[in-house]
């Protein structure tokens, strides 16, 4: 197996946050993670991601960056998500170690060197926070708990806060996997699928919010839901998709043809060997096409030729399609 050598990257450590107006807690955050750094002599570069902020967040970026070197900011033209705002953060990133965290200071950067020893020292894929003690209300952390129970139980990824900002990652990770939509949440899925298996965890601490007001909601776990059934599918058939389509497909295509062939049979045997009792008691065999469980086993077998057909055209796509960014940047700060 090769190695890699920690000094062919420009910095030991890339510090990825996403944010969206947080301009009050930028600097207080920005000299917490310079003063734990320096003291642990570790290079790093801190990559500000500005989600489309309506406050003065740009302003402080610059402001910050015009006398801190090791700054780095990407604006965004609008608010495109938490994800889209780290999978260019991730494709931005230079350092041997990748770690995120949130801009609100409810994580601390006292971790952030733990982190960074657990992936180059213990050589873990992706380490991911456990926030065990919470300073949110209970509307936030029963359906958060809840959410990760789902989530452990379809991933098999034994971890107890998939949903942590603050997650160090191996450079090669960060630079295989993509990440859209909402699926920030489901990193740790997405990592595993694509063969990064040593996923560990580690107890965090929590801070309450000192500025400004959360910007998620309650919508976000039932997005977050169905996010996880999109990864899921994607994760196990994104280069098979007809053995997903075509399975389905048969399985309905032969229960169709099956029921359609066992009512004709039933309607010849009734008309040969019943002919004279129906006559006697003025009956007649009853036609195919009268019984409701024709028209169904006939849905069943349009239903199966339709998800063949989807499978080939998935086939067709997974080939030739090519996803695009459609990230638009406004500004950088390099």
């Amino acid at each position: 197996m090769s190695k890699r050598n920690p000094h062919s990257f420009p910095v030991e450590l890339s510090v990825v946050v996403p944010l969206l107006n947080e301009a009050e807690s930028l600097p207080e955050l920005t000299a917490w993670i310079r003063r734990v750094l320096k003291e642990h002599n570790l290079s790093y570069e801190i990559i500000l991601i500005d989600d489309g902020s309506t406050d003065s967040s740009w302003d402080v970026i610059e402001d910050i960056a015009d006398t801190e070197p090791y700054v780095r900011g990407i604006r965004f033209n609008r608010n495109y998500g938490k994800s889209a705002a780290l999978d260019t953060g991730f494709k931005a990133a230079r350092g041997r170690v990748v770690c995120t965290m949130d801009a609100d200071l409810q994580d601390s950067p006292e971790e952030l060197p733990e982190l960074y020893r657990l992936i180059t020292e213990e050589k873990y894929d992706l380490v991911s926070g456990w926030k065990k003690k919470r300073f949110d209300p209970l509307s936030k952390t029963i359906p958060t708990k809840l959410f990760n129970g789902v989530t452990r139980k379809l991933s098999g990824i034994e971890l107890h806060d998939f949903n942590c900002g603050l997650k160090a990652y191996d450079n090669r990770v960060v630079k295989s996997i993509e990440v859209y939509g909402e699926m920030h949440r489901y990193i740790p899925v997405i990592a595993k699928w694509a063969g990064f298996r040593r996923i560990g965890e580690k107890v965090v601490q929590h801070q309450e919010r000192k500025y400004g007001t959360t910007k998620f909601g309650l919508e976000r776990f039932v997005y977050g839901f169905l996010d996880l059934l999109s990864i899921t599918f994607v994760s196990r058939f994104r280069q098979r998709p007809m053995h997903f389509f075509g399975t389905m497909g048969t399985v309905s295509f032969l229960l169709g043809a099956l029921i359609t062939l066992w009512l004709v049979a039933q309607k010849i045997y009734l008309a040969a060997h019943d002919k004279a009792w129906l006559a006697a008691h003025g009956l007649r065999a009853r036609d195919v096409t009268d019984q409701p469980l024709f028209f169904l086993a006939l849905v069943a077998v349009i239903v199966g030729v339709q998800l063949f057909l989807t499978g080939f055209l998935a086939e067709m796509v997974t080939l030739t399609g090519r996803k695009k960014n459609p990230y638009l940047v406004r500004d950088t700060i390099n």
